[in-house]
């Protein structure tokens, strides 16, 4: 099969692509004929060599979400068949032509969505459902603050939150940025680089915080949460060595948690997979949650469409497509 390889770590151009072995399936995995893939902020850091793929992953073929059809399936599977469309969520080796999977990662295609608009849902879905409604049990009524509105993650945390009776706010980079989030049922949004969200949010506070950034924000996320408020963290790209007031968090009876997806065992995403499609794949085909694709490029331009991913301009998903 043809697949995007890293040839050696550093910038965009490093992709390139080569013939490599097609997987095969184990007893409980399909192969899936990759149609689409996403691309997400990790597929550059371990493009950079800065985020080792895990254990029996091949480091060199990034990719942590894809679309496509069903072309064999495991003696063990029971969920799927071949001929099915779906997506999937994957540990790597995503920008190929063919990736085997457990069955237990894979979703059917909501109705209506193309492969492009699928192949943008299960890093972001699984990660907002994970962390949001899992970790930092937001419910109805509650205010949820994300930073990095724009991004893949913030369009999924405001539509699904939303969707599901929560008010929203959102930091941005830019105006633009902003009325992008608002158009997709965000309250309103503070643009960081003109107003400081703490001063903006300390009257009114929040209830569920979403933090890809870390750094300095840690403070301040701690002083606008409301009492028995909850902060999430998923990302640190301002820095993972923090100071924090025990004393705030201990008076205002505050949880303050993090995780990450990648790493988590097959049982995990199994399950997460079965909430996901219980709760969150309904919002789609009923139209109350809607896939935001800002750009694809064909699979042989992935270097190209690195270098947009790291331009930050974006509202929305950059995909792979063939």
């Amino acid at each position: 099969m043809k697949a995007i390889v890293i040839t050696h770590y550093g910038k965009a151009d490093v992709l390139q692509q080569r013939e490599y072995p097609t997987p095969k399936v184990s007893v409980d995995q399909v192969l899936i004929e990759v149609r689409a893939a996403g691309l997400n902020r990790s597929d550059v850091f371990q493009r950079e060599g800065n985020y080792p793929a895990p254990a029996g992953v091949p480091a060199e073929i990034l990719g942590l979400e894809v679309s496509g059809t069903i072309v064999e399936v495991g003696p063990d599977v029971k969920e799927f068949n071949v001929g099915d469309r779906v997506c999937a969520l994957l540990a790597g080796g995503g920008y190929s032509e063919f990736v085997a999977v457990g069955e237990g990662q894979c979703l059917p295609i909501p109705t209506g969505l193309n492969f492009a608009e699928a192949a943008s849902l299960p890093e972001t879905v699984y990660t907002v459902w994970s962390n949001v409604f899992q970790r930092g049990s937001l419910k109805p009524g509650e205010t949820l603050l994300v930073h990095g509105g724009s991004s893949g993650i913030g369009i999924t945390a405001i539509q699904v939150a939303k969707a599901l009776g929560s008010p929203v706010v959102v930091t941005v980079g830019s105006d633009e940025k902003g009325q992008n989030c608002i158009e997709l049922g965000a309250d309103f949004y503070i643009n960081y680089k003109k107003q400081n969200f703490e001063l903006e949010l300390q009257e009114q506070g929040v209830d569920v915080i979403l933090d890809m950034v870390g750094g300095e924000y840690l403070s301040k996320n701690v002083n606008i949460l409301k009492p028995e408020g909850r902060l999430v963290h998923i990302n640190a790209v301002d820095g993972n060595n923090v100071d924090l007031d025990i004393w705030k968090v201990m008076i205002k009876r505050l949880t303050i948690s993090g995780s990450t997806l990648r790493s988590r065992d097959y049982d995990f995403k199994t399950k997460l997979s079965e909430e996901v499609r219980k709760y969150v794949w309904p919002l789609i085909e009923s139209g109350k949650f809607v896939p935001v694709i800002f750009k694809t490029f064909p699979f042989s331009e992935a270097a190209e469409a690195h270098k947009l991913l790291e331009k930050n301009t974006h509202t929305g998903k950059i995909i792979l497509v063939r």
